[in-house]
């Protein structure tokens, strides 16, 4: 699978296959009125738009604005590349009560390149270094009030290290081949969704031969 430029959006046309339903109205842009900054955090911020749909109706949205996440698929194939180990966290999230079973991520710095982010969180989470990195998918995490883009990044030919996580990180590094994952998955057993997404897009690029 080729690596794509960090810095390329993707495009937001639909697929050359993809047809409007006849009869169907099609989709139009809303029109900005105004944005007011909410609520300023450290993580993100909030903003209150007021819309002018195009069906005329005026709307306010409460919309998150972040400064975007990476997500680290790393993959460790010197012991079986048939089946290589899948680096994976647990942890436990507060907003969501429990302990979860996740791919490695991490927010961006204010103007920090997301390969870059990718590789410093890598090591501050689990220590590992990888010298192969591809992106497989840039995507929006929940587009109705988020506007974040996360990015999940390939990491290949590892090497372990010492982690340095923050002061509020209590992470359970894991490694578990690929196959049992993928059974995780299917057992209902990982719940968080850019691991869903990150582990079937691998494994489905890997069963078609494009990695």
């Amino acid at each position: 699978m080729a690596a794509h430029s960090s810095k390329s959006r993707p495009s937001t046309a639909t697929g050359s296959s993809a047809k409007p339903v006849a009869n169907k109205p099609r989709a139009v842009r809303a029109k900005l009125l105004s944005s007011r900054l909410a609520f300023k955090g450290k993580v993100f911020n909030v903003f209150t738009d007021k819309l002018i749909e195009p069906t005329g109706h005026c709307n306010t949205r409460d919309i998150i604005r972040h400064n975007g996440s990476v997500v680290m698929l790393a993959v460790d194939e010197s012991n079986n590349p048939a089946d290589p180990d899948v680096i994976l966290e647990r942890q436990y999230r507060h907003a969501a009560g429990q302990f979860l079973i996740e791919l490695p991520a991490g927010s961006r710095n204010p103007g920090e390149a997301p390969l870059a982010a990718a590789r410093r969180e890598l090591i501050e989470e689990t220590g590992f270094r990888a010298r192969r990195w591809t992106m497989l998918i840039r995507y929006f995490a929940s587009p109705g009030f988020l506007g974040e883009w996360m990015q999940i990044y390939l990491a290949r030919d590892l090497r372990e290290g010492v982690a340095r996580p923050e002061l509020d990180e209590q992470i359970e590094v894991l490694r578990v081949p690929l196959s049992q994952a993928m059974k995780m998955i299917a057992d209902g057993k990982i719940h968080d969704g850019k691991t869903l997404i990150g582990l079937s897009l691998y494994d489905a690029a890997r069963r078609d031969g494009r990695l």
